[in-house]
C-alpha cells in the first residue's frame, strides 16, 4: 500500500475521532494536548496517567471520553483502605451447596477510570499489574480474560500532596504515558466560569462504536515509518540509558532509564499522531512530540538531580536536543 493509499484510508477512519474531540468539548474548555493525547492512548490500546493538581478536569475529561464511546465504563476510587478484592473481585462461599462462587469486581469493564490511584497502598497497586499486562484476571485458581478494549486512564494528584504513595517503577512502566494537566489560560478560565453559572454542562452523546475504534486502529498500524525514524526512537531510549555512550553528561542525574517498553510505545504514538494529523507517514516532530509523555515516567532521576530539582522533562529536553535528528 503507498503513503497516498494509507493517507487516504486515515482521512476516511479519522471522521469518528474527531466527533469524540467535538464532542469532549462541549463539556471541556482547552486541555486540547490532554485530549489528543487521550485520544492516542484509545488509538494505540495504551494506559494513560493524568498528573495534576486537583480541579483541572482530570476525572471529567476521563468520564467524558468515557462515555463519547459505546462501551462499558467503571470509576474506581482509590483510598488508604481499600484492598486488591474491591478491584479484582473474590470468591463468596455458597453455604446452600459447599461451593466457592467468583463474584467478579469492577476491573471487569472496558474502560476504567483509577481516580487518584496512588492514594491506595502498593499492595492493591500491584493488583493491577496482571490486569494492565496480561489482560487477565486471577480469582484463586481460576484465570478470567478481560474484554477488548481494556483501558485504564489513572489520575493522580503529585506526589509531594498530603496521603499519597509513590507508585511501584513496575507498574508505572505499563502506563504508556504520563500526561501532566496544566492550569487553563485567561479566556479559557473565563470560559469555564461562564459555563458553570449559566449550567451550561453539555450533554454528551456516545458517537462511536467500538468496532470503529478497532478499525481506525488498524490504519493506525499502516501508517509508514521510515527505518531511519526506528533508529531514531531506540537511540533517544538507550541515551536515557548510557548517556555517556552518546556523548551527553546526564550520566550522574539517571538512575535509571527508559524501558524497551518506551520505544515500542514511542513508535506507537508517534504512528498515532501522524494519524490525528491525518498523514500516512510518521515525521521526526510527531517523535519529538510524543516523546516527552512516554518517557517522563520512565525515566528515574537521582538523589543528585533532585538536589538541584532538575526534573525529567529536563533530561527529556537535553536528549532531544543532543541526539542527532534524521
Amino acid at each position: 500500500m503507498d503513503i497516498q493509499e494509507i493517507t487516504q484510508n486515515v482521512e476516511k477512519q479519522s471522521i469518528g475521532l474527531r466527533q469524540i474531540i467535538a464532542e469532549i468539548e462541549k463539556v471541556i474548555v482547552g486541555q486540547r494536548g490532554l485530549v489528543t493525547r487521550m485520544l492516542i492512548g484509545l488509538l494505540c490500546d495504551g494506559h494513560l496517567l493524568l498528573e495534576g493538581l486537583p480541579g483541572l478536569a482530570k476525572t471529567t475529561a476521563v468520564k467524558t471520553l468515557a462515555a463519547t464511546i459505546r462501551t462499558t465504563f467503571q470509576r474506581i476510587q482509590f483510598t488508604p483502605d481499600l484492598l486488591p478484592a474491591d478491584i479484582l473481585g473474590t470468591q463468596v462461599y455458597r453455604p446452600d451447596n459447599g461451593s466457592f462462587e467468583v463474584k467478579k469486581g469492577p476491573i471487569f469493564h472496558n474502560i476504567i477510570l483509577a481516580d487518584e490511584i496512588n492514594r491506595a497502598p502498593a499492595k492493591v497497586q500491584s493488583a493491577l499489574l496482571e490486569a494492565m499486562q496480561e489482560r487477565q484476571v486471577t480469582i484463586g485458581d481460576e484465570t478470567f480474560y478481560l474484554d477488548n478494549p481494556f483501558l485504564v486512564l489513572a489520575t493522580q494528584n503529585p506526589i509531594e500532596q498530603e496521603g499519597t504513595y509513590p507508585l511501584p517503577e513496575a507498574q508505572i512502566d505499563r502506563f504508556m504515558m504520563k500526561i501532566r494537566a496544566d492550569y487553563p489560560s485567561e479566556e479559557e478560565e473565563k470560559e469555564i466560569m461562564d459555563r458553570v453559572y449559566k449550567g451550561a454542562t453539555g450533554n454528551v452523546s456516545g458517537v462511536v462504536e467500538v468496532s470503529a475504534v478497532e478499525s481506525a486502529r488498524k490504519v493506525m498500524h499502516s501508517i509508514h515509518m521510515e527505518e531511519k525514524l526506528v533508529d531514531y526512537i531506540v537511540r533517544l531510549t538507550r541515551a536515557s540509558r548510557n548517556p555517556g555512550e552518546f556523548g551527553l553528561d546526564i550520566g550522574s542525574m539517571i538512575s535509571y532509564g527508559a524501558s524497551p517498553r518506551a520505544s515500542i510505545w514511542l513508535g506507537m504514538a508517534s504512528r498515532a499522531c501522524a494519524f490525528l494529523n491525518g498523514r500516512g507517514y510518521v515525521t521526526p516532530q510527531d517523535v519529538k512530540s510524543m516523546a516527552p509523555d512516554v518517557l517522563r515516567h520512565r525515566i528515574i532521576l537521582s538523589y543528585e538531580a533532585e538536589a538541584e530539582e532538575t526534573t525529567t522533562d529536563d533530561i527529556i529536553n537535553i536528549l532531544l536536543e543532543r541526539i542527532e535528528v534524521p
